[in-house]
């Protein structure tokens, strides 16, 4: 029992890591902006899904997999591809249908967040 916890944990921060890893190190070594190296990892986890890889990484690293931007693009191609069974309107609303709980999070989190925070310029 033990022992299957504690793999379960080494396989996400595995994935997880490597995930990292590899977007930190795009930050080290090239000029690309933070932005579109988050551009990247979403359409990264889209195409891996579109071509069926990404789900093998899911169930191999769990969370390590589905936390980071590339779990988004994932979780919005998985969305439309089960939307698209239902017809071209599938296709098109299943993305945000699968996301919409995620979404719905952020919004409300980042909303409660600005009432008891309050943000500062960030000076130079």
């Amino acid at each position: 029992m033990v022992i299957e916890i504690l793999t379960t944990y080494l396989k996400v921060f595995l994935v997880g890591g490597i995930i990292c890893t590899i977007a930190q190190l795009l930050i080290n070594y090239t000029k690309i902006t933070s932005g579109r190296i988050l551009v990247y990892f979403l359409l990264a986890g889209v195409l891996l899904q579109a071509v069926g890889l990404y789900q093998y990484i899911v169930d191999f690293g769990g969370a390590g997999a589905t936390v980071p931007i590339s779990g988004f693009g994932y979780l919005l191609a998985k969305g439309a591809m089960d939307g698209a069974k239902e017809g071209l309107f599938g296709a098109l609303t299943g993305g945000l249908s699968a996301a919409a709980m995620g979404v719905t999070a952020a919004i409300i989190f980042g909303y409660l967040f600005s009432l008891i925070f309050k943000s500062k310029s960030k000076r130079n």
